[in-house]
């Protein structure tokens, strides 16, 4: 099961796990507001979880209630990187 960066993230990217996942399964674009977790490369290492400064990355299954929706961001962003910012605005309650 995939870890997922939730909520906290948003502009608060701070690059700690980026730097140490070991198989560069976590990025962004310059117009993103917070990074995101390829779920078919993460190996579950859980290098990214306690690196995160922001409290912001978790085990998809154990995903806070209020943050589920954020498993299907980070999925999403890797097939349609507009359709995952949409959602995230939306779940911000920004539409």
């Amino acid at each position: 099961m995939a870890y997922v960066i939730a909520e906290p993230c948003i502009d608060h990217m701070d690059r700690a796990c980026v730097e140490v996942c070991p198989v560069d399964c976590i990025t962004s674009d310059a117009s993103d507001r917070k990074l995101y977790i390829d779920p078919d490369a993460c190996i579950d290492c859980g290098s990214c979880e306690a690196a995160c400064p922001n409290a912001a990355i978790f085990v998809a299954g154990r995903l806070p209630a209020a943050w589920a929706g954020y498993a299907w961001v980070d999925a999403a962003w890797y097939a349609d990187a507009d359709a995952a910012r949409e959602e995230i605005d939306r779940l911000l309650g920004a539409a």
